[in-house]
């Protein structure tokens, strides 16, 4: 379901870039890795991120993700502006707005699926029994129902990937922002993870940016876009 502005007539982007610039100082100059770039990501689309190593696949993650600020030009989740937001508004929006999932899986090695997944709901403040009834309602969704009380050691590595995606999505965010979320699996199981993975966005209506050097999963995707001379650019 789009997403609509305060007014409700039109709907707005989930993640939007307006003329970003991100650089980082060295000793003999400034190393320009965004030169005010723009892109929009709309509810309920999953758009490809192409490019090589170095090309600033990460930085661009991590402007969009609030992790780090751009020099320049603005970066807009869910039609706020969040250049002049202080620290603790950049984490209440990235963990109230927000999903991330990486290559490795970066699950708590002493919790179960289950609690896995609670976590990041108790944290925002949800009850653990509402939290609880929403792990397992996204577990059993991502065909995991009788893995709940496992721990990752007990898991294979498409079943904790799969956790991973379930902890991401568990608050409800607007974007999900998703960095080579197969590239620790093989094809096989990489194709299912993915399947999964565009099975609930498509439900949800969640927006999702994700890296990846999979062509064949890139194209089984909305679009594909490129970093180029640090624009972003669609990938034909």
């Amino acid at each position: 379901m789009a997403q609509t502005n305060a007014g409700g007539a039109q709907p707005v982007p989930a993640l939007f870039f307006a003329g970003v610039q991100r650089r980082y100082a060295q000793a003999d100059g400034a190393l320009e890795i965004l030169r005010g770039t723009d892109l929009a990501i709309w509810p309920g689309e999953l758009v490809a991120l192409v490019a090589p190593s170095g090309a600033g696949k990460s930085t661009l993650l991590h402007v969009a993700g609030l992790l780090e600020r751009p020099d320049g030009g603005e970066v807009y989740i869910g039609g706020q502006p969040t250049a002049g937001m202080s620290d603790a508004e950049r984490t209440r929006l990235r963990r109230e707005e927000m999903g991330f999932v990486y290559q490795f899986h970066h699950l708590l090695p002493e919790f179960s699926a289950l609690e896995n997944v609670v976590l990041p709901q108790l944290i925002r403040g949800l009850a653990r029994r509402e939290a609880e009834a929403r792990a397992a309602e996204l577990l059993s969704f991502l065909g995991l129902k009788d893995r709940l009380p496992h721990r990752p050691a007990e898991l294979s590595g498409g079943e904790q990937q799969r956790v991973a995606i379930a902890r991401a999505v568990a608050n409800g965010p607007r974007l999900l922002l998703a960095d080579e979320p197969t590239g620790n699996l093989d094809p096989q199981t990489a194709g299912r993870v993915f399947s999964i993975l565009l099975q609930l966005v498509r439900a949800s209506g969640l927006a999702a940016l994700i890296a990846t050097h999979n062509m064949e999963l890139a194209a089984r995707m909305d679009r594909r876009v490129t970093i180029r001379d640090g624009m972003i650019e669609p990938l034909a």
